[in-house]
């Protein structure tokens, strides 16, 4: 009886710490979730999701990563058909060139 306790204690416990591992190593890969900080990501627009905290290629296609900085202000295209536009500083909106705007935090 004992062994089996031991066994199902031992499962428990591997499936918390996969658990705590796994969660931790999410929030530090995705560094563009994070305040502030320097990031380096693919140039191509196509492989926006190519993060990484160190500079090297891109996985995908071998490109030299782009260092990029992270500001706590987002900036969109005041266009609701353009949303989906998000850029660490102002500028122009790259589909139909209206100057962005400050994001509105929710909440605030």
């Amino acid at each position: 009886m004992n062994e089996i306790v031991q066994k199902y204690l031992m499962v428990i416990l591997t499936i918390f710490i996969g658990t705590c591992l796994f969660f931790n190593f999410s929030i530090a890969e995705n560094p563009t979730e994070q305040k502030g900080g320097v990031y380096y990501t693919c140039p191509m627009t196509e492989h926006a999701d190519v993060v990484m905290d160190k500079p090297g290629k891109c996985p995908k296609c071998g490109m030299e990563l782009v260092k990029k900085e992270v500001s706590a202000t987002k900036y969109t295209c005041p266009m609701k058909e353009h949303s989906d536009v998000v850029m660490d500083k102002p500028g122009k909106c790259p589909k139909c060139g209206m100057e962005l705007v400050p994001m509105k935090m929710e909440g605030k």
